[in-house]
């Protein structure tokens, strides 16, 4: 697997648990409530997936071979990237804090 390839992974990593680490929108816009609901997670989920997909598409083009993908792919990536977040998730809502 190449540099390029692994960037993604960890991105994607990274990316997936963004939302479940802040209480921020984007870890940059303040929201008004003192902790952010679960549907604002959801949907900044939704954005970095769209958004590590894009910088990996960026990167396919730089190497010189694009690929077509089918809606498979996308069920798959999707999949992989709500796996990704769970380390988030469980810290967010599943670890006790006192």
């Amino acid at each position: 697997m190449s540099a390029a390839g692994w960037f993604i992974v960890l991105l994607a990593l990274a990316g997936a648990n963004l939302p479940f680490l802040n209480q921020r929108l984007f870890c940059m816009v303040p929201l008004g409530a003192t902790k952010k609901s679960a549907w604002w997670r959801i949907g900044e989920l939704i954005v970095l997936y769209f958004v590590v997909g894009a910088v990996g598409f960026m990167l396919e083009a730089r190497a010189g071979n694009r690929f077509d993908q089918g809606w498979q792919f996308y069920a798959i990536t999707f999949s992989l990237f709500i796996v990704f977040a769970f380390p988030g998730f469980a810290w967010q809502y599943l670890v006790k804090r006192h």
